[in-house]
């Protein structure tokens, strides 16, 4: 079973801080919801975000919906050789019932992360909660874990995805945010720094490589 971490990822419900301002308050007035009720978006809340602690690693729930999409669609994911798990920046994990789809369509996405930040989840089938980056690796328990980083030594996808196929219960650790570097938490739980492109690579670009990789390497260990 591969476990696959977007980390750090931009996900998260309007922070209190934000609630008053005008770009949040005009945004969730036409949504008919509470401030902190609405998932915080770089798209909408631009002006709010402005001196924001680690404001460019966050607001932007839409990579994190282009990654999970080119993970849970992959056979991969449906035939339940491999997980996925969202940790944020500000530290919660959101957990994705075992082969569940998430939607295509971005508004409905929206929707179902909102539900699940604020403790209601969809039938069980997504949950979040507080949780770090060292007590999810715990939990796992993967025999190694590989994180994706333009700081990590070169290596192709298809010898990364040769190595992650040979263990029985691998992590690969990728960024769930637009720019940057993992911080020093994240970078105690990983054992092998690797970046497979010369060029910083979107989350959901980077997922859709190694899942892909690890589904034909399998074959050749099967073969």
């Amino acid at each position: 079973m591969l476990s696959f971490v977007l980390a750090e990822s931009g996900l998260e419900l309007v922070p209190n801080e934000l609630w008053r301002k005008p770009a949040v308050a005009a945004d969730a007035r036409r949504r008919g919801k509470e401030p902190g009720g609405i998932l915080l978006d770089r798209s909408f809340h631009h002006s709010a975000m402005a001196g924001l602690r680690e404001a460019e690693k966050r607001g932007r729930p839409d990579l994190v919906h282009a990654a999970l999409l080119s993970v849970t669609g992959a056979p991969l994911y449906l035939e339940g050789r491999a997980e996925v798990l969202v940790h944020t920046s500000t530290g919660m994990v959101v957990e994705i019932a075992e082969k569940t789809r998430v939607p295509k369509n971005y508004i409905r996405f929206r929707g179902l992360m909102e539900e699940a930040l604020g403790g209601r989840s969809e039938g069980g089938l997504v949950r979040a909660r507080p949780m770090g980056m060292r007590e999810l690796v715990g939990d796992l328990r993967p025999d190694r874990v590989f994180g994706l980083s333009v700081l990590g030594r070169q290596e192709t996808a298809e010898g990364l995805a040769r190595e992650v196929a040979s263990l029985k219960a691998p992590a690969v650790v990728v960024g769930g945010f637009p720019r940057g570097h993992f911080s020093k938490e994240t970078m105690a739980i990983i054992n092998e720094l690797v970046r497979i492109d010369l060029r910083p690579l979107e989350a959901h670009v980077v997922a859709a490589r190694v899942v892909y990789e690890v589904e034909k390497a399998e074959g050749e260990f099967k073969d």
